[in-house]
């Protein structure tokens, strides 16, 4: 059991805690609810989540705890015991029983059966709940039944391309002159190599972090939350889903069985949905009308972040998996609204977005012909009128037989919303 006088040195450190200067980010999330909801903001670990609080905290200013759970004094304690730290922060500040208060709690998936506090604190009438966490159960559909219809859940990912920019104390204006393109485009290749993540922008070794940032992603979401025992063919896997354009968890394991390396076909399975859970790596499922043939599908492989690949860096594949996450970040839902297609003659289209009309988006460095050719096909088999072909740097509109292919690149796709 937490002693008193721990308790005590954690809240009082918290409220004395500077919050340092942020870069802003681009999501919004309402600070005074007018009902009774707990707020998740959900990303993968070293996203930003915790600095995402801190702005929201120098937004509210007064009457704020923040409770970090990754804070060795804090580590492993159950509901009850964070009951215990609510009932001492009160009896600190006994005239905050009347105000409101706002409690941030950070990675609160590290605390045993977090919903029951969160869940009875809720019904404080003057009270607002803020969580993070690196998990997708944090996400309200997935949510555990105790607190199911009381969250409100916003995801945050590494840093878009505009957010990285803006990082950079870079502005692209109005017009964009030839020095400020090149500069852009240079920005572009760096973001492109290396990622979103916060720290990389500001530590001149950026494979040392992005290495870091796997080591303990891996070590503490998957290994130590899952107990997992077979290390080995975990790394195998996410090797292998580097390599890979489209994963066969069947075929993978026939690869293990070949070389003598023994582990159940369920046991995959289960690593690829903790690898998911934690918000790493996205399956993205191929279009189709039938529920059954998208379930069936050989999924495509993409990564929260293009910098980790590192090693196993690839330019074609990091302009799709930037694509991917973007699209993410404006909304659309992989295996629901956001899939991968393939033609008739079995040509891949890189997306397909369905909301409403069905839009067509191709990805390529160099446009060519081919790139056209099967573009044009797609929208030919999905009936619709307008593709989308976004390259490296070429700009154009192709229109034929009353359809229109807009050619973007990628700089101006990821700048304009």
């Amino acid at each position: 059991m937490l002693r008193r006088d721990t308790i005590v040195e954690v809240i009082s450190d918290s409220l004395e805690k500077e919050i340092p200067e942020l870069v802003p980010r681009e999501l919004s999330v309402p600070l005074d609810l007018k009902i009774k909801r707990a707020i998740s903001i959900v990303g993968p670990r070293r996203a930003g989540k915790t600095f995402y609080m801190f702005y929201l905290m120098k937004k509210i200013k007064k009457n704020v705890l923040y409770l970090n759970f990754e804070d060795y004094r804090l580590l492993g304690i159950t509901y009850k015991e964070l009951a215990k730290i609510i009932e001492v922060y009160y009896e600190m500040f006994p005239e905050n029983r009347r105000r409101k208060v706002f409690f941030f709690f950070d990675e609160i998936q590290n605390v045993e059966r977090w919903e029951k506090i969160v869940r009875s604190l809720l019904d404080n009438e003057n009270v607002q709940i803020f969580i993070t966490g690196s998990s997708s159960k944090l996400l309200s559909k997935e949510i555990s039944t105790e607190l199911r219809g009381r969250t409100l859940s916003y995801e945050i990912f590494p840093f878009s391309f505009r957010e990285f920019i803006i990082a950079s104390k870079f502005e692209i204006g109005k017009h964009l002159t030839s020095y400020k393109k090149a500069k852009l485009k240079n920005l572009l290749e760096e973001y492109l190599r290396f990622g979103g993540y916060p720290e990389t922008l500001f530590f001149e070794d950026k494979k040392k972090i992005l290495d870091k940032i796997w080591e303990v992603t891996i070590a503490r979401d998957i290994i130590e939350r899952w107990k997992i025992r077979n290390v080995k063919a975990l790394y195998l896997l996410i090797k292998a889903l580097k390599a890979s354009k489209e994963f066969s968890v069947h075929r993978f394991y026939n690869y293990l069985k070949s070389s003598g390396i023994f582990v159940s076909k369920n046991t995959l399975y289960n690593y690829m949905q903790y690898l998911n859970d934690a918000l790493i790596v996205f399956p993205l499922k191929r279009y189709s009308t039938s529920y059954k043939d998208i379930e069936k599908s050989i999924p495509k492989i993409y990564f929260v972040d293009s910098g980790l690949y590192l090693d196993d860096f690839d330019l074609s594949r990091a302009l799709e998996n930037i694509v991917f996450i973007e699209l993410k970040r404006r909304g659309f839902k992989e295996n629901k609204t956001l899939f991968y297609y393939k033609t008739s003659n079995n040509k891949e289209i890189d997306f397909i977005i369905r909301k409403g009309d069905i839009n067509i988006i191709e990805v390529t460095y160099e446009l060519d012909q081919e790139h056209v050719k099967k573009t044009k096909r797609a929208m030919e088999e999905l009936k619709q009128r307008n593709g989308l072909i976004i390259t490296w740097d070429e700009e154009d509109v192709i229109k034929e037989n009353n359809r229109e292919i807009k050619i973007l690149p990628l700089w101006k796709f990821l700048t304009t919303i």
